[in-house]
């Protein structure tokens, strides 16, 4: 099953460093928070992944062009400019790089895409956000409620987007940065079928709003619910927390 990652938005709410790059590629520890999520779905068996870049999508482009030499040791003929790699890095991954637009929103993005799917089903998340959750139950769970989408229903540290839950974990409403406490929101680790693509309209459409109402509206988002660790980087504050975590070899989502 491949993986979508959202990541062209231009991440201002960490302004500080995503002037100068895209924030899925502000690090944690030595690497972009980006290969961190997809060491998360490369430990469930999920190497296939598609990247919507977008703002400064050339320095994420870059990242994995030169990622094998960065990762590897080699050696140089500095006659004939050949390279021979001594030893691999871990990775085993295909890793898909599509521009999607500056301007594009969520649900644009999405639809971007859809040429370079090669299945019924596929994950989708975004490029600022780590979790402890089990991406294989996910996709059971999703395949046990036979809808078009499932959602990851997570206790936030703060107030995103709200979800109203039916007792059979079907998403009843759909409830984007709603005012108040409790209850739980959207972790932003989705499972979809590519037909919920066909509810995309352009790329002014966000994927948060209508889209989801509407599989709401005819019982088809499911909710999985993960009361382990979730954390988006959102500020400088959350980056620092998460930085923290992999500094003292504590970080939940280090499951590989």
């Amino acid at each position: 099953m491949q993986v979508v990652i959202l990541a062209g938005g231009y991440g201002t709410r960490i302004a500080e460093e995503s002037r100068i790059k895209p924030k899925p590629m502000i690090e944690i520890g030595e690497r972009p928070i980006l290969w961190h999520i997809m060491k998360m779905y490369s430990f469930y068996g999920f190497n296939d992944f598609i990247i919507c870049c977008g703002y400064k999508g050339h320095v994420i482009k870059d990242y994995f062009q030169s990622y094998t030499l960065n990762n590897a040791d080699f050696k140089v003929n500095l006659k004939s400019g050949l390279v021979s790699i001594i030893n691999n890095p871990k990775e085993d991954w295909n890793v898909t790089l599509i521009d999607t637009g500056i301007e594009s929103m969520t649900g644009g993005r999405l639809k971007r895409i859809k040429p370079y799917l090669n299945g019924e089903d596929f994950h989708m998340t975004y490029g600022d956000g780590v979790s402890d959750i089990n991406l294989n139950e996910l996709v059971e769970h999703h395949k046990e409620t036979n809808v078009l989408a499932s959602v990851s229903a997570v206790r936030p540290p703060g107030r995103f987007g709200a979800l109203k839950i039916t007792d059979r974990n079907l998403v009843a409403s759909f409830e984007e940065k709603p005012i108040g406490d409790g209850g739980r929101i959207n972790g932003g680790f989705f499972v979809l079928n590519k037909s919920v693509l066909d509810l995309i309209d352009s790329d002014d459409t966000v994927w948060e709003q209508n889209p989801l109402n509407q599989l709401a509206s005819t019982g088809e988002l499911a909710a999985f619910k993960h009361d382990g660790f979730w954390q988006p980087m959102d500020s400088l504050r959350d980056k620092n927390y998460l930085n923290e975590l992999w500094e003292t070899k504590t970080a939940p989502w280090k499951v590989w």
